[in-house]
């Protein structure tokens, strides 16, 4: 039976020996939600790329106690690093893409404000949507094994992004366009994938990211939602440069 993974953030290092206590949100989740009890086992990850074998020493209402018994690194990182850049969708589309992105080993994601995202967000709205976005994240990598912990950056305008691009190779989706994504010759160490929201890119919005030295590619001959291009485009890419077999 697998073991409950738990992430438990932390700004000092860890050692085999030391003792965690947890915080309120894992130790809520392994005392009331779990109903763990002490002896028993859990794996904590801090976002270091480590694995940390624990035992739980005490419970109590609001607070868990563990010991830290063995430390091995993680081996689930993909070979390349990918910055998704993914227009605002609505309801619940843009948490279905953060939590699967994380599954298929996107290293970090930038939610962007397009012309046709539809979403307003600012202020106090704005901090927790992104709070909850990096909750979402958490809880994937909980689930898929990971050990690092994408980050999930604060919302910003196509615009104003453009204007801090990262290194790397630099690629958007165009069902018209001349390449197909498994063709590219060039195997990226990193890569910035750009993906519009519901009704696409604008026309001077895809200049933009042409201006910038974005690469258009295709998936195939039909349409794809936003969400579905998103995690297709990343399925290939892990495919033909990363780790998925």
């Amino acid at each position: 039976m697998r073991i409950p993974r738990i992430y438990e953030p932390s700004s000092c290092i860890w050692a085999v020996g030391s003792t965690v206590t947890l915080s309120e949100d894992a130790a809520n989740h392994v005392g009331r939600v779990l109903r763990m009890s002490a002896g028993q086992s859990l794996e904590l990850f801090n976002g270091d790329g480590n694995n940390y074998q624990a035992t739980i020493t005490e419970v109590h209402k609001r607070s868990v106690t563990v010991s830290l018994t063995a430390v091995a690194p993680n081996t689930s990182e993909s070979f390349v690093h990918v910055h998704l850049a993914q227009g605002i969708s609505r309801g619940d589309r843009m948490d279905f893409v953060l939590q699967k992105s994380v599954e298929l080993g996107v290293t970090e994601i930038t939610p962007l404000f397009t012309e046709r995202c539809g979403v307003k967000l600012t202020g106090e709205r704005l901090a927790k949507k992104q709070q909850q976005w990096q909750k979402i994240v958490i809880a994937a990598c909980e689930q898929s094994g990971r050990s690092y912990v994408p980050k999930v950056h604060a919302p910003i305008t196509f615009q104003q992004w453009l204007t801090q691009l990262p290194e790397g190779m630099r690629l958007t989706l165009d069902p018209y366009a001349a390449k197909p994504l498994r063709e590219l010759a060039v195997e990226p160490k990193q890569l910035t994938l750009l993906i519009g929201p519901e009704g696409g890119l604008t026309d001077l919005e895809v200049q933009s990211a042409s201006d910038h030295e974005f690469l258009p590619v295709r998936l195939g001959p039909r349409i794809l939602r936003t969400e579905t291009a998103a995690l297709t485009a990343l399925s290939v890419i892990q495919y033909q440069f990363g780790d998925l077999a």
